[in-house]
């Protein structure tokens, strides 16, 4: 029984990401022809070939650059999990992860990894917050019954780890300590009020939202 459960809920992801991938093609076919269209009336061909060698073998130091930090934070986050710090971090959110997800069940693993991503992002973690939304948004994934779109809770944590309440932000004071600033720690106080504003104004309009869609 659990195998034909299964069997079908690849075949439904499959089908979703068949629908979606040759819009994507489209677009993404598009961005290219009109930026060579561009470059050549502009007489940048040149300019756009290098840009793209020079982006490309960024995209490749990135990606060797972020397994550190995924394989840190995920391990991390196991540890806490085994030692029982995620679930007594998360009975301490518990009314407030309550309010903001009604329809993620009591105890779930999402709760964890979502409340874990919230302070990551609260210390200003930048990256190192990723692979804790990643985790979050799959397990919430499990928990869709339409897996071709986004559940309430998924917009919902989306909204708040985009504007993300910032406590310490570290990633933005440590660039601008290598830039050369003279007091880079001057933010924190325009940061954090300027995050909650942010957040309490996305949080408010996906709640309601929610009531109509």
């Amino acid at each position: 029984m659990c195998s034909i459960v299964e069997s079908n809920i690849i075949c439904i992801k499959k089908k979703a990401a068949e629908k979606v991938r040759p819009m994507v093609n489209i677009v993404w076919i598009l961005l290219i022809l009109i930026g060579l269209v561009v470059a050549a009336f502009n007489g940048k061909i040149e300019a756009v070939t290098q840009a793209a060698l020079d982006n490309a073998k960024y995209a490749v130091e990135l990606c060797f650059g972020l397994i550190g930090v995924y394989a840190l934070w995920l391990g991390l986050m196991k540890v806490a999990e085994e030692a029982g710090l995620v679930k007594k971090v998360s009975q301490k959110m518990q009314g407030v992860m309550r309010f903001l997800f009604t329809d993620i069940p009591a105890r779930h693993p999402a709760i964890g990894a979502i409340t874990m991503n919230i302070i990551a992002n609260m210390l200003g973690l930048g990256n190192a917050a990723t692979p804790l939304g990643i985790k979050a948004m799959r397990e919430l994934q499990e928990l869709n019954p339409h897996k071709d779109r986004a559940t309430d809770a998924m917009c919902m944590f989306l909204v708040i780890n985009t504007s993300s309440v910032q406590l310490i932000p570290a990633t933005v004071v440590a660039l601008r300590s290598t830039a050369g600033s003279s007091n880079p720690t001057e933010i924190i106080g325009t940061v954090f009020i300027a995050t909650v504003c942010s957040t309490a104004a996305g949080i408010i309009a996906a709640k309601i939202l929610q009531r109509y869609y």
